[in-house]
């Protein structure tokens, strides 16, 4: 237990692991312990969008929107192969928000966020545009489409924790921090092994609380800090049903109770549909889409696509718990999604909570966060300038997002020549999952065959491997619902396979995690 570093992190959900990177490349020596999987709380179970959140502006919510809006372009830039641009299309419904007032709200999306790369709103005419085909008949007859971005949310924590790692941050998951404790002016925590119940202690200067929805359990196991603030947990679940449409826009439908609710493209050959806004009571690792909540998006969005969609027709749910800041709001959808920090000095050294985030904010969150910490981290190990770096996580790519935003299909094109044996669609999915890294997990294969078992879907043993040695992978359900959404496409049989495999080639299984939505 010689070693103090300089920052230890509990959490690695987005925000946890963004932190770690940052202050990683910064030069600090870095700690982070996640309790389950990278991303198995909050952060996979988003909308999968990078974007302003246009409703936002309704609760004036602009600094958020501003910050979010630029940092749509900076983060497709550093991740080309998981962000990609997505227009929506926003039709104007008589007796809900008027026209004048969408018209006004789209204009300030495009104007206050230096968008450079994105096209601008347009409107659009439905009786005559192929994205008023699947609305019902002359119900709806104008629209306004206008862009953001798509993310595979699983898989942007977990190249942000890679990243964080390759620059020397110690990553561990599946350990739990037990208890936190100071002495000397120095943090204590005690991390538990949850597969083998091993313990062990390490030192940090300073701490940061990234743990989500369990940010006042991590308080509670001993900071002797009573938090001024208090999360709200508030229940946001998805349901995905077959392709609803043949084009590639997606849908933000507005609701009569005020909510909006989007209809978006979603793994080639499905609709994600969501999301939910409830308070939340229990424990996060048990939330689950209630039948309440899937029949309240169906009808939602039956009211304006001709063919309705129903309950029978859902094939998977998932549902998380948001740890929004407790601002005193009377309706979950109005609870800030604006971040707060609290920061304690209880015995000298530093604890720093954070609540609330979003996907599409982790980046600028980390960089606030740092700038907090940053007089204990420059006083406890001092740097040539450590504000110098400041801004270095929007510039370097992500791994494997090494490309142009635009280069994705060609970098598809060069699997395909280099790797004869791929479909088109498996080397497709392959540069949308790693980018440039591609190449890293498929080596020196001349065909399929060299490529090791394969387990459906296009999963293969090779890429399993990769997954194991390179992305922290430990079960079956880590692989199909996180590192990508094979669950999706592989039957239970081709799964259970792919846990005997694990378990004949000795990966260790973490203890049983909460099943990954409602797959029917």
């Amino acid at each position: 237990m010689d070693r103090i570093f300089d920052l230890a992190i509990i959490g690695g959900g987005i925000n946890g692991c963004g932190i770690a990177r940052d202050a990683a490349g910064r030069g600090n020596s870095i700690f982070l312990c996640e309790m389950n999987d990278l991303a198995s709380g909050t952060s996979s179970w988003s909308t999968k969008l990078v974007h302003g959140g246009l409703r936002y502006l309704e609760y004036y919510e602009f600094r958020l929107v501003r910050e979010a809006l630029i940092e749509r372009e900076v983060l497709w830039q550093i991740a080309p192969h998981i962000i990609r641009p997505l227009r929506f299309v926003l039709p104007h419904h008589a007796g809900l928000r008027p026209a004048w007032l969408l018209r006004l709200g789209l204009f300030l999306y495009d104007h206050i966020g230096g968008r450079k790369l994105l096209p601008p709103t347009r409107s659009v005419d439905l009786t005559r545009d192929e994205v008023g085909k699947p609305l019902v008949p002359n119900r709806f007859t104008r629209a306004f489409e206008y862009s953001d971005c798509f993310v595979d949310d699983a898989r942007l924590v977990v190249l942000t924790a890679r990243d964080a790692a390759d620059r020397g941050a110690e990553i561990r998951t599946r350990s739990r921090a037990v208890e936190i404790r100071q002495a000397d002016g120095i943090w204590h925590v005690t991390v538990e092994d949850t597969v083998s119940g091993a313990r062990s202690t390490i030192r940090a200067r300073a701490l940061v609380n990234a743990g989500g929805p369990w940010v006042e359990n991590v308080l509670a196991s001993g900071a002797g800090v009573n938090a001024k603030a208090k999360v709200r947990l508030v229940q946001g679940s998805h349901v995905v049903v077959r392709k609803l449409y043949a084009h590639d826009r997606a849908y933000m439908f507005q609701n009569s109770d005020g909510r909006i609710v989007f209809v978006i493209p979603y793994q080639d050959d499905f609709t994600l549909i969501g999301t939910t806004d409830r308070d939340y009571d229990g424990d996060p690792a048990k939330v689950k889409a209630t039948g309440e909540e899937i029949k309240y998006l169906c009808d939602s969005v039956s009211e304006y696509l001709a063919k309705p969609v129903k309950p029978e027709d859902v094939v998977w749910t998932y549902s998380g718990v948001r740890p929004l800041y407790d601002d005193g709001a009377s309706e979950a959808k109005a609870a800030t999604r604006d971040y707060v920090f609290e920061l304690d000095t209880p015995g000298g050294a530093p604890l720093l909570s954070i609540y609330g985030g979003k996907i599409t904010t982790y980046r600028r969150l980390a960089e606030e966060a740092l700038e907090r910490l940053a007089p204990y981290l420059r006083s406890a190990a001092p740097r040539a300038d450590f504000k110098a770096k400041q801004g270095w996580t929007g510039k370097s790519p992500l791994p494997g997002g090494d490309i142009d935003v635009s280069a994705i299909a060609a970098l598809t094109a060069e699997l395909v020549r280099n790797y004869p044996f791929l479909t088109s669609a498996h080397a497709n999915r392959l540069a949308h999952a790693y980018g440039t890294r591609a190449a890293k997990l498929l080596g020196e294969a001349k065909s399929l065959d060299d490529l090791g078992q394969s387990f459906g879907a296009t999963l293969t043993e090779s890429e399993v491997r990769y997954l194991i040695a390179n992305e922290w992978a430990r079960t079956a359900e880590d692989i199909v619902w996180r590192r990508s959404k094979l669950g999706l496409r592989l039957s239970a049989a081709e799964v259970a396979a792919l846990e005997d495999w694990m378990a004949a080639n000795h990966v260790a299984s973490g203890p049983p995690l909460r099943e990954a939505g409602g797959r029917t």
